[in-house]
């Protein structure tokens, strides 16, 4: 697999270091040239010391040819904006860091699957703990190509019933959040701008499910 990780920050580096040892190509960008210079010769895989928002920088480091970009800088607008770039040039997975809960509803509302927002991850783990939920015993409950994702419903979607939401085959919205509340899709509720739906999917229908909505 072909990787171009923007961003040396702490995520990015650390990543960068496991997809070398999972044998993956790798392209780390860093605009540092100090921390540039010390990774390149710390690392095995090729650095580029250089901004990681500008297309002919993506270009240059094979951005056509790339499987997956992952956008981890320290600032929540440059990721977004490298996601855009990597969505134009057709990279389906494009991942996006977010340390900012409201740069994370902007990039949800802009369309971005896969999100991580560092903060709310960690609180959630603790949290869990402390409530004495294993996390990562719910986590092998999803196997093989199921996934849960998130969509923000907009105005467009205000007033429908989740059973009139264009979804398709092997595929459920289990609920909604709205708020601090959480709403149960038997419950029949209607959607209102701002609410988060909870969908399980075959991988294969994220993207069709993402476009659907986003044109209703």
């Amino acid at each position: 697999m072909r990787l171009i990780i923007v961003g040396a920050s702490a995520l990015g580096t650390q990543l960068t270091r496991i997809q070398i040892r999972q044998g993956n190509e790798v392209v780390l960008i860093e605009r540092d040239e100090e921390i540039a210079r010390d990774l390149a010769e710390e690392l095995d895989c090729t650095v580029i010391n250089a901004e990681g928002t500008r297309p002919d920088i993506l270009e240059k480091a094979g951005i056509e040819a790339a499987d997956a970009v992952v956008a981890c800088t320290n600032h929540d607008q440059d990721n977004i904006l490298i996601g855009l770039i990597a969505r134009e040039a057709g990279i389906e997975k494009a991942i996006i860091k977010t340390d900012d809960e409201k740069f994370m509803q902007v990039a949800k509302k802009l369309g971005f699957t896969y999100l991580i927002n560092p903060p709310q991850v960690s609180s959630t783990i603790i949290t869990d703990v402390l409530r004495g939920v294993d996390t990562i015993q719910l986590s092998n409950l999803v196997r093989t190509d199921v996934r849960f994702i998130s969509f923000l419903a907009g105005e467009q979607h205000k007033g429908k019933r989740i059973s009139e939401l264009p979804l398709p085959d092997k595929t459920e919205c289990i609920g909604i959040y709205r708020k601090n509340d959480f709403f149960l899709a038997r419950e029949g509720p209607k959607l209102e701008e701002g609410d988060e739906l909870i969908i399980i999917t075959r991988s294969e229908h994220i993207k069709r499910i993402y476009e659907k909505l986003q044109k209703m």
